[in-house]
């Protein structure tokens, strides 16, 4: 992974697991170096852990039978695990308590909170469920009742094609911007066409991956009672995205949409949710700069890391939040028609005694993008936009918990 130039900057903090196909980076900053050489690096996503070491320009890869020598020594390269020349073994320490940070960060956003993303996206395609989930606590009950019926599978399906997808999404825009004037980064003093461009290369991005987005999100929400695991494997994410894209494949019901009529609520997703994240980081960059008293440590890895993941994460929540009821509408638009069956989010495991079956399959029919946003506002109010909303914030609060866990450790051995 390469680092970016010192003055070039695109602002999105860490994205949520559950919206894959969106590019994101965010701030490393150079621990050690002298005032005037102390600038941001931004990094694609996936991002460069912090604390680790890139290979730079004239630099090989060290290898196991070339002789040691002793720390410091010059002309001579060093193991991994040999002190740098120049470098105090304070520094090195802190590197990699940084880069403990950022795999505990990363480990949260895509694996811990993966049965958050799976049950929110249930609850926003299940139009007929009477509980709408929008606090924690009725969605982690429900959470802990399908586990405890299907096992713990059940709410860990389609993380593979998240990361596939995520993948697809990287490539893309890396090609895009390459054989087209689009910037893949904003330089610090940017013009409106710059900006124009860069938000065009996201919407662009978002539109070729909308196909392998949809077929990720059937399988993080189709039931397991129902799914047939010798037929499931790692690729079927691109295959079946491969098929939705040519209409060739698995039969559908009439009432599935063209990917035409999935393209501008994907662009118009995408690029709210790049512009609200990347500016709340900046905002909150810059209020914890204004507001410190004192010069921060660049040698202390709480002072070098943690003001850019957290303005990370409060951007990432603060762009679900306002983009929520239009993501409700793409989920529910990319699985009408598929014939997917999901779990009762009401809450009932068993049948019987009037009961609510433990499965039921999504039964949607909307004529397109404005047919969705008005049917859910006449028929099920506001609130409609907003089921599983539970399931948003008991993520984001985990991932919150864990990080404050982690600064309060580093704390400890200051």
């Amino acid at each position: 992974m390469a680092s970016r130039r010192p003055d070039s900057f695109d602002g999105l903090g860490y994205r949520g697991r559950d919206d894959p196909f969106y590019g994101a980076s965010y701030p490393v900053r150079s621990a050690g170096a002298p005032a005037e050489l102390q600038h941001h690096h931004w990094v694609t996503t996936p991002p460069d852990i912090p604390g680790s070491r890139n290979l730079h320009l004239a630099e090989r890869t060290p290898q196991y039978d070339e002789p040691q020598a002793e720390p410091g020594g010059p002309g001579v390269s060093a193991g991994w695990d040999a002190p740098q020349p120049g470098v105090p073994p304070a520094e090195q320490l802190n590197r990699f308590a940084g880069f403990g940070i950022g795999l505990v960060s990363l480990f949260t956003e895509n694996v811990l909170a993966h049965p958050c993303i799976v049950f929110r996206r249930q609850c926003q395609v299940n139009l007929h469920a009477r509980c709408y989930h929008l606090t924690p606590f009725s969605a982690i009950a429900v959470m802990y009742r399908i586990t405890k019926a299907q096992g713990p599978k059940a709410l860990w399906k389609g993380m593979g094609s998240t990361f596939i997808v995520h993948g697809i999404t990287l490539g893309a825009e890396g090609i895009l911007s390459e054989f087209t004037p689009l910037p893949r980064e904003l330089p610090h003093r940017w013009s409106w066409k710059q900006l124009a461009g860069h938000l065009l290369l996201k919407g662009l991005t978002a539109v070729v991956a909308i196909p392998f987005y949809c077929a990720s999100l059937i399988e993080t929400v189709q039931s397991d009672i129902v799914r047939d695991d010798s037929s499931s494997g790692l690729l079927d994410c691109v295959r079946e995205g491969m098929a939705r894209l040519l209409g060739v494949g698995a039969p559908h019901s009439r009432r599935l949409l063209p990917l035409s009529y999935l393209l501008f609520p994907a662009a118009l997703h995408a690029v709210l949710r790049y512009a609200i994240a990347a500016s709340v980081q900046r905002a909150a960059l810059w209020l914890h700069q204004r507001g410190r008293k004192q010069r921060p440590d660049p040698s202390n890895p709480v002072d070098a890391y943690f003001p850019e993941l957290v303005a990370a994460w409060v951007g990432s929540l603060v762009a679900d939040i306002v983009v929520f009821p239009l993501e409700t509408a793409l989920h529910r638009l990319g699985l009408q028609g598929t014939r997917t069956i999901i779990d009762a989010t009401d809450g009932v495991v068993a049948t019987g005694n009037g009961g609510s079956p433990l499965v039921l399959p999504v039964n949607t029919q909307y004529d397109g993008f404005s047919d969705c946003i008005h049917a859910i506002h006449r028929k099920e109010g506001r609130a409609g936009f907003y089921r599983g909303f539970g399931a948003l914030l008991a993520q984001y609060t985990l991932h919150g918990a864990l990080l404050a866990a982690a600064r309060t450790l580093l704390r400890t051995f200051e």
